[in-house]
């Protein structure tokens, strides 16, 4: 267990390490900038378009563009930092949980534990146990290849999130939200995976069965986590991202054919 608990924390370890390398520092330096650009377009067209709507007669439209600006502000600020220093302390705390749940187990001595496990794989006939074997393997590789694979979607995501800054200063926050949902869901489930990962081999000891099954548990915490809305994958972010995108285009179209 606490050559487990280290193993998966190191592999969730490499997630945050990847933010360190100097590529992908520049990366996110470049989708920082480029936010600040879209960010900047953005207020321009806000101006104009608060502009218009107040010769409409809406009186309102002047402190709604003040707000989306101070809004879009802080996004801009703080959409290439936040998510990484989030993904860190999700990292350390599951790191911290994990090793002291695994050091709460070695109370008993390794050899009684060995034991303890060896008498719950007795406790079923033969082709059981190897099933519950197989479903063990099953939970450790798929929460393995999930904590490996992550830090390159926590990349993907501050990529995303930067197209949404030429919506927010114009009042359209929407998209923005769902992105922050979307972070919060992924780091959410860095700590929770690798947590019930270890907690169900605890439960081994005890019980096979149950320990299994808590395990697989392991597996669905990001379903788990889409239904109450924090979904951890990219594909509906990136949808909305390219429609915002093709939005922003059109507005810069239209503004320059309005100019000449």
């Amino acid at each position: 267990m606490e050559f487990l608990s280290e193993f998966l924390s190191l592999m969730d370890g490499m997630g945050v390490e990847l933010f360190e390398l100097v590529w992908v520092e520049s990366v996110v330096e470049f989708f920082r900038y480029f936010g600040w650009a879209l960010y900047g377009v953005g207020l321009v067209v806000a101006v104009f378009e608060a502009a218009m709507e107040y010769q409409a007669g809406r009186s309102n439209a002047v402190r709604d563009m003040a707000i989306g600006v101070v809004k879009g502000f802080f996004a801009a600020s703080l959409f290439s930092v936040v998510p990484v220093e989030l993904y860190k302390l999700c990292i350390d705390l599951h790191g911290t949980l994990s090793q002291g749940i695994a050091g709460a187990s070695n109370t008993e001595g390794v050899s009684s534990m060995a034991r303890a496990v060896m008498g719950s794989f007795n406790g079923y006939g033969a082709l059981v146990a190897l099933f519950l074997l197989v479903l063990m393997g099953y939970s450790v590789f798929k929460t393995f290849f999930a904590n490996l694979k992550r830090g390159g979607v926590l990349l993907i995501q501050i990529a995303v999130g930067s197209l949404y800054l030429f919506s927010v200063p114009r009042g359209y926050t929407d998209g923005f939200y769902g992105w922050c949902r979307q972070v919060i869901g992924l780091c959410l489930t860095a700590f929770l995976q690798t947590t019930i990962l270890i907690a169900g081999l605890m439960v081994c000891s005890g019980n096979m069965l149950l320990g299994c099954g808590l395990m697989l548990a392991a597996a669905e915490v990001p379903r788990i986590a889409q239904q109450f809305g924090l979904d951890t994958s990219a594909k509906a972010n990136i949808m909305s991202a390219v429609y915002t995108t093709q939005t922003a285009v059109n507005l810069s179209r239209t503004l320059i054919a309005a100019i000449k």
